[in-house]
C-alpha cells in the first residue's frame, strides 16, 4: 500500500513537473516571439512620353515647308536653300527615365548634296543623323522636355576645286529636274530606362 502511495506521489510529482515545464516553456517561447502587423503598399511609377505633343509618335516632315529663303518661290527646294525642323520630346509626367530613339523611314529621293546638321556636326544621311539624335531623359532631370533641332542645307556650288564645283553643279541640276519633293517619316520611340543599369 505504501508502495502504491509512493507511486501515486511520484506520478503526481512527474505530472506537476511536466505541467510546470510546459508552463515555463510556454513563457520562454512567448518571451522570444512577437508579432507585429502592418500593411504593405507600393506605388507604381507613372509612364508618359510624347513626341511633338502627341502620344502617337509618327510625323511626316516635308522639307519644302521648312525652307528659310526669300529668293526662291515659297515651299520650293533648290541649291542654296536651307531650313530646319524640330522634334519636341516631353517626359514631364513620367516618373521613370525615358530612353528615346529617333528613326527616319519612308524617305523619298534626297538631293545628293543636301546635308543635315545637329549639335554642330554634319551628316550626309538621315540614317547617320538618327543615331546621333538618340538619348535619355532621366527621371530626376530638372527639365524633362527636350527640343531636337535639325538644320538642313543644300549648299550652292559645293566643292574645293573648279572640277568638283562643276561636277556638283551638274548633280544639283539633275536633282532639281528629277526630284519634286523630299519627304520622310519621323518615328520616335520612348522606352523606360532599365533601373538595374
Amino acid at each position: 500500500m505504501l508502495l502504491k502511495k509512493s507511486k501515486k506521489i511520484v506520478l503526481i510529482i512527474i505530472a506537476l513537473a511536466i505541467i510546470g515545464l510546459a508552463f515555463l516553456g510556454g513563457h520562454a517561447y512567448a518571451k522570444y516571439m512577437s508579432r507585429i502587423e502592418g500593411m504593405g503598399a507600393a506605388e507604381i511609377a507613372n509612364w508618359s512620353f510624347k513626341a511633338n505633343e502627341n502620344t502617337e509618335k509618327l510625323q511626316t516632315i516635308s522639307l519644302k515647308s521648312t525652307v528659310d529663303n526669300t529668293k526662291v518661290t515659297s515651299n520650293k527646294l533648290a541649291p542654296g536653300t536651307k531650313g530646319k525642323f524640330e522634334i519636341k520630346l516631353d517626359a514631364t509626367k513620367s516618373e521613370v527615365g525615358v530612353n528615346y530613339i529617333v528613326r527616319f523611314e519612308n524617305e523619298s529621293i534626297k538631293p545628293t548634296n543636301l546635308k543635315f546638321s545637329y549639335n554642330g556636326e554634319t551628316y550626309n544621311s538621315l540614317t547617320d543623323l538618327g543615331t546621333a539624335i538618340n538619348g535619355i531623359i532621366n527621371a530626376n532631370d530638372e527639365n524633362k522636355t527636350k527640343t531636337i533641332q535639325v538644320e538642313w542645307n543644300w549648299a550652292y556650288q559645293t566643292g574645293t576645286t573648279a572640277e568638283e564645283i562643276t561636277a556638283n553643279d551638274l548633280i544639283d541640276t539633275q536633282d532639281s529636274r528629277t526630284i519634286e519633293n523630299y519627304n520622310f517619316d519621323v518615328i520616335v520611340t520612348g522606352t523606360q530606362v532599365n533601373p538595374e543599369i
